[in-house]
């Protein structure tokens, strides 16, 4: 195996203090600007313009499919040969797209300058962009920007550039009564069964991102910050920056991850131990009964991960607890412990890596043959070709995987390429 020595790892408890495998070499992920195809379904009155080329459009437009009865909330203002040859002035153009994009479309409430890899290459100052148009629109539309660029961002950091862009326009409060603000973008229908949950339990709660860009939750000295995603960071940071109190927890992947999530809450506004009991009692038994026919058929299955989203590890705590998998290797392409310190202790102790050497990724992933691998679309068909069976990762973050009802659904993920390739076989 030509892949770097493996740190020996002890088979008994977490992976608090596991040594880490860290790798800096060629990686296999996607772009930031993929974050948009869930952020623009999210937040309904903003919209994603993102400044590159005809790829980043075609890119965009293929991972979000084709939409037939409502006009898209993103579109690419296209970066010709003259622009990236210096030849026009970019500032102009770009002005002339904006302009006629708030003519056609007045609903917008917040616009987002989306940068990416052309317009990292040239230089082109978004941020700058963004301010002298703020100033030009100012009262009519609230205009930000982030990066979505290749060079600088993994698929899912998309969405945590764009949070964190938002969070120097949340409106501060001075109060400090306690109240929850869970971050991350979440489907609507778990939104909703978690605004239940915590009505059940008395925490006022909001949620960030907002169905409404233009309806941000306030912050202040009293925000207790619930991250529901794990690849949020630099968003966690700033909300920390801006007087907020992150709440360490597991994520709300599983029964097991959901009641640790929701208890972290509670605990946080000491919620009494029986309410919380009867609270997620229905909902947890629902999870566990859904799982059980899941389980037969993951338990024992062994896994590998490479990196991709940094839903890796709650993923992995999640099938090696819950449904009884063995995890062979678990890579993430940033191990970053302010907002995954709580999932670490939960990890059963196995090879984790951080970043990624594909080449050398990939020689350890063939010589131990796993049951199932996690991995991005570029190296899954490669993989499916050399009869190993693949889950691609980016649907984990496109699916409803969160709470309690949707426990089974996270595990029949995984669950189906184990059937069709058993199917297969007959």
């Amino acid at each position: 195996m030509s892949g770097a020595a493996l740190p020996v790892i002890d088979v008994n408890g977490g992976c608090a203090d596991v040594p880490v495998l860290k790798e800096r070499g060629q990686r296999e992920v996607f772009c930031g600007l993929t974050g948009i195809v869930w952020l623009h379904r999210k937040m309904q009155d903003a919209f994603f313009l993102v400044v590159g080329s005809r790829t980043c459009a075609h890119l965009v437009q293929s991972a979000a499919g084709v939409m037939i009865f409502a006009e898209p909330r993103f579109a690419t203002a296209i970066l010709g040969e003259r622009d990236l040859a210096g030849m026009a002035d970019c500032n102009e153009e770009l002005d002339r797209v904006v302009k006629e994009l708030l003519a056609r479309r007045p609903d917008i409430s917040t616009l987002f300058l989306v940068g990416s890899c052309p317009s990292e290459v040239i230089k082109l100052d978004l941020h700058r962009a963004a301010q002298r148009l703020s100033r030009q629109y100012v009262g009519a539309v609230r205009i930000l920007n982030y990066s979505g660029s290749g060079i600088e961002t993994t698929f899912t950091q998309g969405e945590d550039a764009c949070l964190k862009a938002l969070v120097p326009e949340l409106p501060a409060v001075e109060s400090t009564t306690p109240s929850l603000m869970v971050v991350g973008t979440l489907a609507d229908v778990v939104e909703d069964q978690f605004a239940r949950l915590f009505a059940e339990l008395g925490i006022p709660v909001r949620f960030f991102p907002p169905r409404r860009a233009s309806q941000l939750p306030p912050i202040g000295p009293g925000t207790r910050v619930l991250l529901a995603q794990p690849f949020l960071g630099e968003t966690a940071r700033a909300l920390i920056a801006r007087g907020a109190t992150l709440l360490e927890s597991p994520y709300p992947f599983g029964v097991e991850g959901t009641t640790a999530w929701l208890r972290t809450a509670a605990d946080a506004f000491a919620v009494d131990a029986n309410r919380f009991a009867s609270a997620i009692a229905a909902p947890a038994q629902r999870g566990r009964q859904a799982l059980e026919r899941y389980r037969a058929r993951l338990e024992g299955k062994r896994i590998f991960f490479f990196p991709d989203s940094q839903l890796e590890i709650p993923l992995a705590r999640f099938l090696a607890r819950e449904c009884g998998m063995q995890l062979v290797e678990v890579g993430t392409p940033y191990l970053d412990r302010v907002v995954m310190g709580a999932e670490l202790p939960l990890l059963p102790r196995t090879v984790l890596s951080e970043g990624q050497d594909v080449e050398k990724q990939l020689d350890r992933c063939r010589e131990a043959r796993p049951d199932l691998t996690v991995c991005g679309l570029g190296l899954a068909n490669p993989l499916e070709r050399e009869g190993l069976r693949t889950k691609w990762s980016i649907e984990l973050v496109f699916s409803p995987v969160h709470g309690f009802d949707q426990a089974a659904d996270l595990a029949e993920l995984f669950a189906r390429p184990l059937e069709r390739a058993s199917l297969l076989a007959v």
